[in-house]
């Protein structure tokens, strides 16, 4: 092995050091949410609940990889088993609470997009009201992000996680149909560069005022994959402290595609963690999940039943 090659390798190793350190700062920062947080700590993966409240059916963007469907059979994001008003939403939080000791989440996480739903942030309402201890958390594609921040923090939501998948416009244009923005629709890159432009502020001023942000990126091979480092770097020094790659689910345009295997996946992480830690847990959970991650009733993954799933 060269010197070159040798040196290239112990500088790379030190990169992701340096961001393992920077994790453990971010972590103790942050370790009073991330503890609890089954979606932003491994430890806490295994053992608290959360639920998602099913109360945003409206998305202003279209992904070729997103179909949303009411279902109680598949375990995916943007699946639903039914939409549920506010009102509706708290009393299913009401029991899950009473019936889960280890539920410390609450998330809205669509099955559209969270922030283009007034419900949305009504529900957050009685939830404050109701159950002020609980973690508030949300999932966005980020295009509205910038303009509800402020109304996040008031209603006292603690985590975002916003999904980017691509930094560059063209390759964006690849990903999306079109988005719907102060009334408009856009396609091609016309949209995309104000969907990417809008995230990354998004994530900058959620960062400044104090929410824990972590970036969800879809891994979709021969589209984003010399994306991903990019993302990385860039969502890092906007202020986001976590990144999720997922593999790709084949659907709707996008369903005769081949998801990233294994080696491809870990390859994407291995590049991203230079900059920014990533989480590698994620159950890519449906829009109205509760319980242990992995662990509802029902789900392909559990082992032990006494988590509430309607």
């Amino acid at each position: 092995m060269g010197a070159q090659t040798v040196e290239a390798m112990l500088s790379e190793e030190k990169k992701v050091r340096d961001v393992r350190k920077r994790w453990g700062k971010i972590g103790s920062k942050f370790s009073h949410l991330t503890r609890v947080h089954p979606c932003y700590s491994e430890k806490a993966h295994f053992q608290i609940a959360r639920i998602h409240l099913p109360v945003a059916p409206k998305c202003n963007i279209q992904c070729k990889f997103c179909k949303r469907d009411i279902n109680k059979c598949e375990y995916r994001p943007g699946v639903t088993s039914y939409i549920a008003s506010p009102t509706q939403a708290l009393a299913r939080l009401e029991k899950a609470v009473k019936e889960i000791p280890d539920l410390k989440v609450v998330g809205i996480a669509g099955p559209g997009e969270p922030l283009a739903n007034s419900e949305t942030f009504e529900t957050f309402e009685l939830v404050e009201e109701r159950f002020p201890k609980l973690v508030k958390c949300i999932a966005t594609n980020g295009l509205l992000l910038p303009r509800k921040v402020d109304e996040l923090v008031a209603l006292n939501v603690k985590t975002v996680t916003v999904t980017v998948n691509a930094l560059d416009p063209k390759v964006a244009s690849k990903i999306y149909s079109w988005i719907h923005y102060d009334g408009k629709l856009y396609r091609g890159e016309e949209g995309t560069k104000i969907l990417i432009h809008n995230q990354l502020e998004g994530i900058e001023k959620a960062s400044e005022k104090g929410l824990v942000v972590k970036v969800n990126t879809v891994l979709i091979p021969k589209i984003n994959v010399g994306q991903i480092e990019g993302i990385a770097k860039e969502v890092a020094s906007r202020g986001a402290v976590l990144m999720n790659i997922i593999p790709l689910i084949p659907m709707y345009e996008f369903k005769k595609f081949k998801p990233p295997n294994c080696d491809g996946l870990n390859a994407a992480r291995a590049l991203a963690e230079k900059h920014i830690p990533q989480f590698r847990l994620c159950r890519q959970c449906r829009a109205d999940a509760c319980g242990v991650p992995g662990l509802e009733r029902g789900s392909p993954f559990r082992s032990r039943s006494e988590y509430y799933h309607a």
